[in-house]
C-alpha cells in the first residue's frame, strides 16, 4: 500500500471525480470507476455470504476469492496493471469441478433459492455477472485484459455450482423452474 490514510475524507471527490492508483483523476461515472465499484460490490456480497454458517473448506475458498477480487480492483484502479493470472482462473476451474462432482447433472433450469446461504450465493452470482458485464463494457472502450474477463466468467460458474452444493450439503434439493407454471 503506497499511502496510509490518516484521514478518510479528502474533499478531492467533491467535484464528481476520483483519484486512480496511477495519480490520474476520473469521473465517478466513468466505465472504469463503474467496473471498480461493481467488483467492490461483488466482494462486499461475498463478505455477507461469509457471515453465514459455512464449512471451513468453502469459507477458505471464498476468502481467497475476496483477495483475488481486491487484486482485480487494484488492476482496474491502475490502468495497465495486471496481477490476476491464469493460475487463479485454473484454481477456480478446479474448485468448480470439485464441487460439481458431488452434484447430480442438471436437466432443467433452476431458480435461486433453497437455504439462506445458497440464496445469498445466488445474489453473489448475479452481482458477479453484472461485474463481468461492466468489464466487457470497459474493455470494449479500452484495451482488453482477457484474464480479468476469464476470472469473472469462471467465478460466476463457480458460484452457481456453489449455490447447488450449499443446498445439497443441508439436504435441500435444487429449486426447479417449472415453465408456464402460472399460465392461465
Amino acid at each position: 500500500m503506497g499511502k496510509r490514510l490518516t484521514r478518510i475524507y479528502t474533499r478531492t471527490g467533491d467535484d464528481g471525480t476520483t483519484g486512480l492508483g496511477d495519480g490520474t483523476r476520473s469521473s465517478k461515472q466513468s466505465l472504469r470507476v463503474e467496473a471498480m465499484g461493481t467488483v467492490d460490490e461483488l466482494n462486499s456480497f461475498i463478505g455477507l455470504l461469509l457471515a453465514e454458517t459455512l464449512d471451513d473448506e468453502t469459507r477458505i475458498k471464498l476468502e481467497d476469492i475476496q483477495h483475488d477480487l481486491f487484486d482485480l480492483g487494484g488492476d482496474l484502479c491502475i490502468p495497465g496493471r495486471i496481477t490476476i493470472n491464469a493460475g487463479q482462473v485454473n484454481r477456480l476451474e478446479a474448485q468448480l469441478d470439485h464441487y460439481n462432482e458431488a452434484l447430480p447433472a442438471l436437466r432443467e433450469f433452476i431458480l435461486p433459492g433453497g437455504i439462506r446461504a445458497a440464496s445469498l450465493c445466488h445474489v453473489v452470482r448475479a452481482v458477479c455477472r453484472r461485474a463481468e458485464r461492466r468489464l466487457v463494457e470497459l474493455y470494449q472502450a479500452e484495451t482488453s485484459v482477457s484474464v480479468h474477463l476469464q476470472y469473472l466468467n469462471r467465478l460466476s460458474d463457480f458460484l452457481f455450482v456453489l449455490c447447488r452444493f450449499l443446498n445439497r450439503l443441508q439436504g435441500v434439493g435444487d429449486v426447479m423452474w417449472q415453465p408456464g407454471k402460472t399460465a392461465v
